[in-house]
């Protein structure tokens, strides 16, 4: 069974920078399709970014297109998301997840790890 650790959000100010990583545990890592997605107080768990398993086809929300890079290495078997020229509206707690397929929908993810915090100040 695939387990997933997201790690590296903290607090940042606007137009700054971060990377975030999910680590996976298990077997068939390079078959899943992963996606980081977030969560706002109140709000639902939305989009961000999703990677096919080869790491070919990537696909951004629109609310970070152009900011945010999603990349992964198979053989270290985790995702990373880049994060650059924050704004305070990605403030959230930011999972990873994966798939079989590439959904935008987060019911159709799995194995959600803890979540990492991201707060970006104005």
């Amino acid at each position: 069974q695939v387990q997933l650790v997201e790690s590296g959000g903290g607090l940042v100010q606007a137009g700054g920078s971060l990377r975030l990583s999910c680590a996976a545990s298990g077997r068939s890592f390079s078959s899943y399709v992963m996606g980081w997605f977030r969560q706002a107080p109140g709000k639902e768990r939305e989009f961000v970014a999703i990677i096919s398993g080869g790491g070919m086809n990537k696909y951004y929300a629109d609310s970070v297109k152009g900011r945010f890079t999603i990349s992964r290495d198979n053989a270290k078997s985790t995702v990373y998301l880049q994060m650059n020229s924050l704004k305070p509206e990605d403030t959230a707690v930011y999972y990873c997840g994966k798939s079989r397929a590439v959904y935008t929908r987060a019911t159709m993810y799995d194995s959600w790890g803890q979540g990492t915090q991201v707060t970006v100040s104005s």
